[in-house]
């Protein structure tokens, strides 16, 4: 089983930034897929980005050219640089692991103002 711990959340202003964090721990194998994916109120959990371990990522449409994944096998760490914010993308953000099934973090709120 692998947990999740996520960190680096908080409230920003419009064209600020944030990065954050997701380390994970337990029954961690050498083959998965890391990302992010976010849950704005009233709308569907929609992919933000993602790292494999391969090599290979993939962004939103909407967050391409401001965030950027990054990962750390070392340190089994994913991270998301989030510049330019824009208040559409206040939401919480929730870390994903994948190997055969999905595991999620506990989600961390991003909040960016007018």
């Amino acid at each position: 089983q692998v947990q999740l711990v996520e960190s680096g959340g908080g409230l920003v202003q419009a064209g600020g930034s944030l990065r954050l964090s997701c380390a994970a721990s337990g029954s961690i194998s050498s083959i998965n897929v890391m990302g992010w994916y976010r849950q704005a109120p009233g709308k569907q959990r929609e992919l933000v980005a993602t790292f494999t371990s391969a090599g290979i990522t993939n962004y939103a449409d909407s967050v391409k050219g401001r965030f950027t994944i990054s990962r750390d096998n070392t340190k089994n760490t994913v991270y998301l640089q989030m510049n330019t914010l824009k208040p559409e993308d206040t939401a919480v953000y929730y870390c994903m692991w994948k190997y055969r099934t999905y595991t999620w973090g506990q989600g961390t709120q991003v909040t960016v103002s007018y």
